[in-house]
């Protein structure tokens, strides 16, 4: 892989640990801007709206960029509005920095994506789209931790400017590294207009792999998001195992994001069929014996490295069958991820209100892998089908 994709990898890694390290700094944030807890946690949401809209909103406008002078545009915003939410003393104003970081990282995301497509060999988009998420997974793993530690330690101010800080090498890297060239790739792509990228994203199964990256997605930050109640409230561990719950999804995580990396490009459907099922089983199962502190550590490990697999692999095939929406592909596949994110730990939070336990969430993972599994299974069955009816068509015109 080019150097230039571990540089972007970089970026991906300070924005992802922007995007979750807001969790162990909520409580700060609101005593130092006097502010009420659930009025801080707007935040979060704020971020996760930017990322839905941002990512196909800022592919379309920036589609025409060069690539190189479009990431950069987008780096340098993230960077300075991270400066700017370390030194205001405005709730609003810093709501405001995280709604145009997420714009940001949106964007820069989607780009990337397209980038690391276009750099990577034809047979090796799988691999690219790894390398990048595996930032994200990273963040999880090294880069919230560390913020939760500079927020105590120095105060939540301190967590931004380390994002802002780890973002500094990467513009530098980026300057030097990425060729540039227009934000599309290939000559059709460069060619075709946003209209016909609109009309290529149409395509049936762009739009079912898409879907199905928000429910895989969906089910994964469902039970992640929850994960310290229930392994406190029903297996048993203290709090100060809850870090160590979380490192190990991490590692999980990017697990799956490097081996499904390595197989996305060469068995994509095995990964998804066999994937599929095993993520089913196991979120079922860890609902089933939370209570057992060994099997609840075993199935963190295991879930994480199957979510992950498996999730990355459709964005593999997202850039695989976007050929000719690259720029805008990416977008939408950074968007169906986001619109995972933010509704997977909504019905997580629903079963819970209903008074279901902290079980709940695995059981929810579950059904939404099962509807992924059957949507998946239906769309591969008119494929064979279709495929078989022209094979015919083919045989009887001979």
């Amino acid at each position: 892989m080019p150097f230039a994709l571990y540089m972007l990898a970089l970026a991906v890694f300070a924005q992802g640990t922007s995007e979750f390290m807001l969790s162990g700094l909520i409580p700060d944030i609101a005593a130092d801007l006097q502010v009420s807890i659930p009025a801080a946690g707007a935040l979060t949401s704020a971020f996760a709206a930017g990322m839905i809209v941002g990512a196909p909103l800022m592919a379309l406008l920036s589609r025409r960029w060069p690539r190189r002078r479009t990431l950069l545009v987008l780096l340098v915003a993230f960077l300075l509005v991270h400066v700017l939410g370390a030194v205001t003393g405005s709730f609003a104003v810093l709501l405001a920095t995280r709604v145009v970081a997420a714009l940001a990282n949106a964007g820069f995301l989607a780009v990337a994506l397209a980038t690391a497509a276009a750099m990577a060999a034809p047979d090796a988009k799988g691999r690219a789209a790894s390398v990048l998420l595996g930032g994200t997974t990273l963040a999880c793993i090294a880069g919230v931790p560390a913020g939760a530690l500079l927020g105590q330690e120095w105060g939540w101010r301190a967590a931004f400017w380390a994002v802002a800080a780890v973002s500094v090498p990467a513009v530098v890297a980026i300057v030097v590294s990425v060729p540039d060239g227009p934000a599309g790739s290939g000559a059709a792509a460069a060619g075709a207009g946003a209209r016909g990228e609109l009309r290529a994203l149409r395509r049936p199964r762009l739009l079912v792999t898409l879907l199905l990256g928000a429910l895989v997605n969906g089910a994964t930050f469902c039970t992640f998001t929850y994960l310290a109640p229930l392994v406190t409230g029903v297996t048993g561990f203290g709090s100060g195992g809850v870090p160590v719950v979380l490192a190990l999804f991490g590692l999980g995580s990017f697990a799956g994001v490097t081996a499904g990396g390595r197989l996305a490009d060469r068995r994509p459907r095995a990964v998804l069929a066999v994937g599929g099922v095993a993520l089913l089983a196991g979120w079922a199962v860890f609902a089933l014996t939370a209570q057992n502190a060994v099997t609840a550590v075993v199935l963190v490990l295991v879930q994480g490295t199957l979510s992950f697999a498996v999730g990355s692999t459709l964005i593999a095939q997202v850039l695989y069958a976007a050929v000719e929406a690259p720029t805008l592909g990416g977008g939408f596949a950074t968007a169906a991820l986001n619109v995972g994110a933010a509704t997977g730990p909504w019905w997580g939070g629903v079963a819970l209100a209903a008074g279901f336990g902290y079980r709940a969430p695995p059981w929810v993972s579950a059904l939404l892998v099962a509807v992924a599994l059957a949507l998946g299974g239906a769309a591969e069955g008119l494929r064979l089908r279709r495929h078989r009816r022209v094979a015919g068509g083919h045989r009887a015109a001979a």
